[in-house]
């Protein structure tokens, strides 16, 4: 016998069995339970939907409501990967001033891991007939060729790792950008890309964006080496109305990838992902000093 309780209501309703019968003043009682919408719940008492479960739907509600009129103001170039429980606490540990160092490595990284996925996932794509072990024919895909990453340093750096965990053998170019202490405009030090970067689809990973103007410098320095925008893939963790809407207004056709655009965005995340960088690098050199493998360590 199963316990069922009606939604906002909390009233037992006993459901039979597969193998017992249903006798006249159950199946009546059957039937008014089938006309009316039912949670289930465990068993461990929540036999009601609480306040805090109210106030959460709506403030999911309000949040859906949001991103809709967002994305019909900046248009279909901005992505959202779809919201769920996993991404929404990997976003709160981020944010979280309490994190230990540990915990925040390992979520960013695995937020980073689902955006690069996603954003695999934009990539063209085209059909092939393989042969399996059993001599079967089988219709899949295969990624076309002319793909690479692009990385802003020096927080884009941590999304290389990501990209090589899924493509080992992309290539990867590099922008170093920084603003002008006098003028505070960005300006661009260093750019190194495939000399045939104007013929491929590029990831352009930076995680965190707030003005823009960051990126918008880098699709420029791109642009000039002769890729289109519409072959850009921003891959982005976090991003503020503003930021988007900066880089869509100067680059209609460039795609951006995110998991969240919210008015405040974590700036601290480049403070904690430089320090895990420099921490690799110098275990890279401590190693290559020793004569060991220089494997990159994360700590």
């Amino acid at each position: 016998m199963e316990t069922y309780f009606e939604s906002g209501i909390g009233t037992e309703i006993k459901m039979p069995c597969q193998n017992q019968q249903l006798n006249n003043n159950d199946r009546q009682e059957h039937a008014a339970m089938s006309s009316t919408k039912q949670v289930r719940f465990a068993s461990c008492g929540n036999s009601v939907l609480t306040e805090s479960n109210r106030d959460a739907e709506v403030a999911e509600t309000c949040e859906n409501v949001f991103n809709s009129e967002l994305l019909r103001q900046i248009g279909s170039q901005l992505k959202l990967l779809p919201l769920n429980d996993q991404i929404r606490e990997l976003q709160t540990i981020i944010r979280d001033k309490s994190t230990s160092r540990g915990d925040f490595v390992f979520c960013a990284d695995r937020l980073i891991r689902l955006v690069v996925e996603e954003g695999l996932n934009q990539l063209p794509y085209s059909e092939c007939t393989v042969t399996t072990p059993t001599g079967h024919k089988y219709d899949g895909v295969k990624f076309e060729k002319g793909n690479c990453g692009v990385s802003i340093m020096r927080s884009g750096e941590a999304m290389e790792q990501g990209l090589r965990d899924c493509c080992r053998s992309i290539r990867i170019g590099k922008i170093l950008i920084q603003s002008d202490e006098d003028t505070q405009k960005a300006k661009v030090y260093y750019a190194k890309f495939p000399p045939d970067i104007s013929r491929r689809k590029v990831l352009l990973m930076y995680p965190i964006l707030s003005t823009g103007n960051t990126v918008i410098e880098a699709v420029r320095v791109l642009t000039e080496h002769g890729l289109q925008p519409k072959h850009i893939i921003l891959l982005s963790l976090f991003s503020t109305p503003h930021g988007a809407k900066s880089i869509i207004q100067e680059f209609p056709e460039i795609t951006i990838l995110t998991t969240e655009v919210h008015p405040v965005a974590p700036t601290h995340f480049g403070q904690r992902v430089s320090l895990r960088l420099e921490c690799i690098i110098f275990v890279w050199e401590e190693e290559s000093s020793s004569h060991m493998p220089a494997l990159p360590k994360c700590c």
